[in-house]
């Protein structure tokens, strides 16, 4: 696995090798994560990484997150309550020398609590596939004010999601396995 773009482009990260499926680890593909960045940077709804403020639930190895850094984000703070995962995105913040701009919280992304900080900008949900948890730490974050007004939600799913209000989905695509859900949150 490597960053695709920006800054960091072509940073090798720590290896995975296919998963850890009793740690419900599958991290998002180089390919997978060039689609969703190619879909938020090119899309009609507006760039959201520049400056963002990211919340990478059921982070995984962060990938998702540094790739965001690698393109511009201000800040990212990663959720999982795996031990292994914990260790993957320590080691990855290392190699992106991110420390600096990166938070890692060893939490239950289904439930996060009151946010007590400014809400995200721009989430990045990839939950264990098939379990309904993703539609969980959702509810969560919306309960606990973790997500701003205007924000851009990007859920990978195996199956389509149950986007609740008052999200909109603005766009969905398969690749291979995975679904990549587009959401936004509306205005203040």
């Amino acid at each position: 696995m490597r960053i695709v773009g920006g800054s960091l482009r072509g940073l090798k990260l720590a290896e995975l090798g296919e998963g850890d499926l009793a740690a419900h680890l599958r991290p998002t593909t180089d390919r997978v994560r060039e689609s969703i960045f190619n879909l938020l940077v090119n899309g009609s709804h507006g760039n959201p990484v520049p400056g963002a403020r990211v919340l990478d639930l059921f982070a995984g190895t962060g990938a998702l997150g540094l790739e965001a850094l690698s393109r511009g984000a201000a800040r990212v703070a990663f959720v999982d309550e795996g031990t292994r995962a914990r260790a993957l995105i320590r080691a990855n913040v290392e190699r992106a020398r991110a420390m600096g701009a990166t938070d890692l919280w060893r939490r239950d992304a289904t439930r996060l609590g009151q946010n007590r900080g400014a809400g995200f900008t721009l989430v990045f949900l990839d939950p264990p596939y098939g379990q309904g948890r993703g539609e969980a730490a959702i509810a969560s974050a919306l309960a606990g004010g973790w997500i701003a007004p205007g924000a851009m939600i990007v859920w990978e799913e195996s199956r389509p999601p149950v986007v609740p209000a008052p999200l909109v989905q603005i766009d969905q695509r398969r690749y291979g396995d995975s679904i990549v859900t587009l959401a936004r949150m509306p205005d203040a």
